[in-house]
């Protein structure tokens, strides 16, 4: 197998991963684990198993670490500690076709964001392409249906999901402004110590209202599907992607995600594609594809 094509199956690889963890979200409802309490068991779990290999790297870097405290604390609260909390607790309201096609808006989203910090110039195709994809949303959130943007009544989670969309797209955005000189790894080692403890009041919050978790079979298969692959299996493949055919070309990668979840939830959860849903999409990925033009 060609390095070109070896990055194409991490990088796959790294958008299956990414996606299962949206199916793995909506059993943890099903089997009604606490979102919030999960969240915060899935990245003390990793904390603990990058710790052996990025100590050392994190301890080289130090003097680096310092300088960038302020805003490597501030993605470790807007990925670790509300991204993913938001996440698990959204999918207990909407379907994961709903969430994973919200999500597909990131990339304009971050466009915007991008040119509103100064890091990158935007054009007339971009704010078409933010135009598209905030239709968009607009169409998935509000089932079509024109009368529930008029009067705002949306459902919950897709409401909470467009808190994804926001932090993801600022976490993005920041990623490119600062070129960190240690791994991927280590970064996120840096983020979750950061997270865990914005993550605390999270899990006391459940057991306040009377959330407990029921450790079964069932329970344990979904934290460690939730460690190991999204949170490190899935990092690991994009980094090893990324290094061969570069950030730029790596990114339209993501875009699988929607796709897989949309097609396991069908699958595993019967749940409906409507033509609203196709609309969504169209609209989203035809925002994609305009935020990516440039002007010649």
């Amino acid at each position: 197998m060609s390095k070109k094509h070896l990055a194409y199956l991490f990088l796959v690889l790294a958008a299956l991963c990414w996606s299962g963890n949206f199916i793995v979200g909506k059993f943890a409802t099903l089997f009604q684990i606490p979102p919030l309490t999960l969240n915060v068991l899935r990245w003390i779990s990793v904390w603990f198993i990058l710790a052996p290999f990025t100590y050392k790297e994190i301890y080289k870097n130090l003097p680096q670490i310092k300088k960038n405290w302020l805003v490597i604390s501030f993605m470790g609260i807007i990925t670790i500690s509300t991204f993913n909390s938001v996440v698990y607790f959204a999918l207990n309201y909407t379907q994961v076709v709903n969430a994973v096609l919200m999500l597909a808006a990131i990339p304009a989203a971050t466009i915007v964001l991008s040119s509103l910090m100064k890091i990158e110039k935007t054009n007339i195709f971009q704010l078409l392409g933010l135009l598209l994809s905030i239709l968009g949303i607009g169409a998935i959130i509000s089932n079509g249906d024109f009368q529930k943007i008029i009067s705002l009544s949306f459902n919950k989670g897709d409401v909470w999901m467009l808190v994804c969309v926001i932090t993801w797209s600022l976490y993005s955005t920041l990623l490119k402004k600062h070129k960190f000189k240690f791994s991927q790894f280590t970064l996120i080692q840096l983020m979750v110590s950061v997270g865990i403890i914005f993550l605390i009041p999270q899990f006391f919050y459940e057991k306040s209202i009377g959330l407990e978790v029921n450790f079964n079979k069932a329970f344990f298969l979904i934290l460690f599907y939730v460690v190991i692959f999204p949170a490190i299996a899935a990092y690991y493949f994009w980094q090893k992607g990324v290094g061969i055919i570069g950030p730029n070309r790596a990114t339209m990668f993501i875009q699988l995600m929607p796709l897989f979840s949309a097609i396991m939830a069908i699958i595993i959860f019967n749940e409906k594609f409507e033509l609203y849903h196709f609309a969504g999409a169209i609209f989203i990925v035809s925002g994609i594809y305009l935020s990516n033009k440039k002007i010649t």
